[in-house]
């Protein structure tokens, strides 16, 4: 039974990893969404080099970075990839929440979780991840972000289906899952996959899953 795996998937990841210190600092909306926009196609070192680079140079807040020059953004975020797209997109999201949310998030945080994903979406640049993980994590909203990780993770487990597009990952493993383990399965398939799960080269033999999982011969072969 799916459920089952499922179930005891999480179960033995929960005992392997622990739950990083970072979840519970998300207290400002408004620079979770400008960190999450500067990872899109950016490993974490190199996010996190061009987010303090931004704080260092500007106030993360929708007044001031919707009224600095693109170029500005672009000089601090040079060291993540896609930066010029990324700076266009910081501006953008900031000039609208400040012109028509008043400078807050909270407006949208506070609609039912569907209403709220459609409205972010609607944002330039955003899209169902980086809405997703706005709301999961600066909103408690029931979604399950689904990245690079969490879909190869998913999928060798054969958890969802392997040829599931993002909308179908995510309410498959929603389905699987109780609301209330949505954060962890988030977090803890991103850290399965950075540290055994590999794209390339997956850990198999030493992979605390292995025996739960259909893919675990994948140790030779690449991605």
């Amino acid at each position: 039974m799916l459920e089952n795996l499922a179930r005891r998937i999480l179960e033995t990841l929960k005992k392997k990893y622990k739950m990083p210190e970072w979840i519970i600092s998300h207290d400002d909306p408004f620079k979770t969404l400008i960190v999450t926009i500067i990872s899109q196609n950016t490993n974490d070192k190199n996010t996190a080099r061009a987010f303090e680079n931004l704080s260092n140079s500007f106030r993360i807040a929708p007044e001031v970075l919707a009224n600095i020059k693109t170029e500005q953004i672009e000089r601090c975020l040079k060291v993540a990839g896609l930066y010029k797209r990324k700076a266009r997109t910081i501006k953008q999201v900031s000039k609208i929440i400040l012109d028509q949310y008043n400078s807050s998030l909270k407006p949208i945080l506070s609609l039912p979780l569907e209403e709220a994903r459609k409205t972010l979406l609607q944002f330039p640049g955003i899209g169902p991840k980086t809405a997703d993980v706005l709301l999961l994590f600066s909103a408690e909203k029931p979604t399950i972000p689904v990245d690079t990780h969490v879909n190869r993770v998913s999928k060798r487990l054969t958890l969802v289906p392997a040829s599931g597009n993002y909308e179908t990952i995510r309410q498959s493993l929603q389905t699987l899952y109780k609301p209330r383990d949505y954060l962890a399965v988030h977090v803890l398939f991103i850290q399965h996959g950075r540290k055994f799960c590999k794209a390339r080269k997956p850990i198999c033999t030493q992979c605390p899953v292995n025996t739960l999982c259909p893919s675990s011969n994948l140790s030779d072969e690449s991605d």
